[in-house]
């Protein structure tokens, strides 16, 4: 048996943008299914809104959608994207396209465990990007 744990994200209306947005830095296929698309009835207003987004790239499958009318979303500090990279090149590309907008908490640099930098996107996701070269 074997599990595997795919993050699911929520934005408020802002989920295609993001996920656009992180395709672009980190690369991967993704595939986006509106509420409009479902076979559910759902309001005119909201048909645009994404009801499932998924990003898939070796070793990570990113889920999400936006949230539902009155369910406001409210970003925390008690979840992180972990994202790991097995060269120096791969994590520099993903950190120059996720730090567009972005607050860093801690600059990309050699820490005592590997290279390690610390930011919260400009959709409020805080993510930290970890190379080490001994795995």
């Amino acid at each position: 048996m074997s599990t595997q744990l795919h993050p699911y994200l929520n934005f408020d209306g802002r989920t295609e943008e993001a996920m656009r947005f992180y395709a672009q830095a980190i690369g991967g296929e993704l595939t986006l299914m509106r509420m409009g698309d479902s076979p559910m009835p759902v309001p005119e207003e909201v048909k645009n809104r994404i009801m499932h987004a998924g990003l898939r790239l070796p070793g990570l499958t990113l889920m999400a959608s936006d949230s539902r009318p009155g369910e406001p979303v409210v970003n925390g500090n008690s979840v992180h994207l972990s994202l790991n990279f097995d060269s120096p090149e791969a994590q520099d590309a993903a950190w120059n396209g996720l730090t567009e907008g972005a607050t860093v908490t801690m600059p990309l640099a050699q820490q005592f465990f590997g290279r390690f930098g610390v930011l919260t996107d400009k959709f409020g996701m805080s993510c930290m990007l970890h190379y080490n070269k001994e795995g």
